[in-house]
């Protein structure tokens, strides 16, 4: 069955069921399912056709819901884009997807700007979708009963992928507009329901934990589970939400566009192990390759990058996608990511994991969020550059941050240039954007050292 049948079943057999909450907007399955059939009719009535890509800008409200299904309905292939895209981009890639013809099982194109820069389409079929809708509701036991909070853009699958489980089991989606206003987050809980779920990137759970520890302890026995990835989540920072949420399931997920949502680790269980993202889910498959790497198979990977045939073969063969992401299997059959092949970090012939150096700072107290990056010293060449967020009313000093790490990590692990900034910088998905950091030189100022934005940097001898 397709999402749109699930939807029309809900809306004979519980049409009152609240299948959207926005704010105080409530639409249930009946209205839903009506508002889906209009614009379907609407969307026909202007030209789209079957297995034809329909391009529109993703709202974060019931519209997107209803245009994203109603695409669907008519056996077309939704094309979701960030709300605030510029009209080039669109138009560019209105023009790229129109140019092209498709098999009829691709339901789904999701642009994603990867590591290269370069926005590639992502094409998903329906069996992908489907797959990846069992995955969750089989790993994480969604039920009718269940309200999921979806806080991310909408065209990004960490909440577009919710979509389609939540309404499959006929529970209720309830929809914010990012995660701005704590207040409205835990106004949610209001709600006269008793279970509640969402997806939190690391970043907004140590933002939770910090500013409103004594909130989310209140509405803990209401959380069904908490479902973080995206980036990596410190071990502390798992240990932290365990203590706040002690009878939740809080899980950390593996997966990405071309991949689908694979792999899933519950790390409430006393052991709090870093990087691990557990076992495969039942649709997928992982291996490691020779090189380090996964390897990602199954039902939830994608069928190929839209008008690119060469990318599409360098990370697509024989149904298994090759990963950048460097990892390892234990002996208990748990798979750990160790890092990303793109953000390794060579020092001196030393490969080094950047995300390493930022769990151990992580597990200092009064950071509040940091970055490893590479920056390019005027004598040595390459060194490792940390930016660092302290938490209001902490203090900490250089030299203190750096004992830290040299205290918990090999000495070649130690950056050499550090720098207090006011925020990291991230990707609209909640992602550390490391890409915007690459490229940073360092000069020298008498015994200082100055970046390129002008920054006092401190070098440690």
């Amino acid at each position: 069955m397709r999402l749109e049948d699930y939807l029309q079943e809900h809306a004979q057999h519980r049409p009152e069921q609240c299948a959207i909450v926005q704010g105080s907007n409530r639409v249930s399955y009946s209205q839903l399912w009506k508002d889906i059939q209009t614009c379907a009719e609407q969307l026909r009535a202007n030209g789209l056709k079957r297995h034809r890509p329909y391009v529109f800008r993703a709202s974060q409200d019931a519209t997107f819901v209803v245009t994203y299904c109603a695409v669907h309905l008519l056996d077309a292939i939704a094309v979701p884009l960030e709300h605030s895209v510029s009209d080039e981009i669109f138009n560019k890639v209105k023009n790229e997807v129109e140019a092209c013809q498709y098999t009829p099982d691709i339901t789904d194109i999701l642009y994603t700007t990867g590591t290269s820069g370069q926005a590639k389409g992502v094409m998903l079929s329906k069996t992908c979708l489907a797959a990846c809708a069992d995955n969750f509701i089989v790993e994480m036991r969604f039920h009718p009963e269940l309200v999921f909070i979806v806080s991310g853009p909408l065209n990004h699958i960490a909440s577009l992928f919710k979509i389609h489980p939540i309404f499959t089991v006929g529970g209720t989606l309830c929809i914010l507009d990012g995660l701005r206003d704590i207040n409205a987050f835990y106004q949610v809980f209001e709600l006269p329901y008793q279970h509640f779920a969402t997806f939190l990137v690391p970043a907004s759970i140590r933002m939770l934990l910090q500013f409103s520890p004594e909130q989310l302890h209140e509405v803990s026995h209401l959380i069904d589970f908490i479902e973080t990835g995206a980036a990596p989540i410190s071990s502390i920072d798992m240990q932290r939400l365990s203590m706040a949420l002690p009878n939740s399931r809080l899980y950390n997920t593996y997966g990405g566009t071309e991949i689908g949502c694979v792999c899933t680790y519950q790390f409430n269980d006393g052991l709090y192990k870093e990087g691990c993202i557990g076992r495969p889910m039942p649709n997928s498959k992982i291996e490691i390759s020779e090189d380090g790497s996964l390897i990602v198979s199954g039902k939830t990977v994608m069928s190929g990058y839209v008008a690119n045939p060469k990318s599409t073969e360098e990370v697509l063969r024989n149904g298994r996608i090759y990963t950048s992401d460097l990892g390892r299997i234990d002996e208990q059959g748990l798979i750990y990511i160790m890092g990303r092949c793109d953000d390794i970090i060579n020092i001196g012939g030393y490969k080094i994991d950047p995300v390493e150096v930022e769990n151990i700072v992580n597990k200092l107290e009064g950071i509040q969020d940091c970055i490893c990056i590479a920056s390019t010293h005027p004598i040595i060449g390459a060194v490792l550059k940390l930016l660092f967020v302290v938490e209001d009313g902490k203090a900490l000093t250089k030299s203190e941050i750096a004992m830290h790490i040299k205290n918990n990590l090999e000495s070649y692990k130690i950056p050499q240039e550090y720098e207090q900034v006011d925020t990291i910088r991230r990707t609209y998905n909640g992602k550390k954007d490391r890409k915007s950091y690459r490229g940073m030189t360092a000069f020298f100022v008498g015994n200082r050292v100055k970046g390129r934005g002008g920054s006092d940097n401190h070098v440690v001898e």
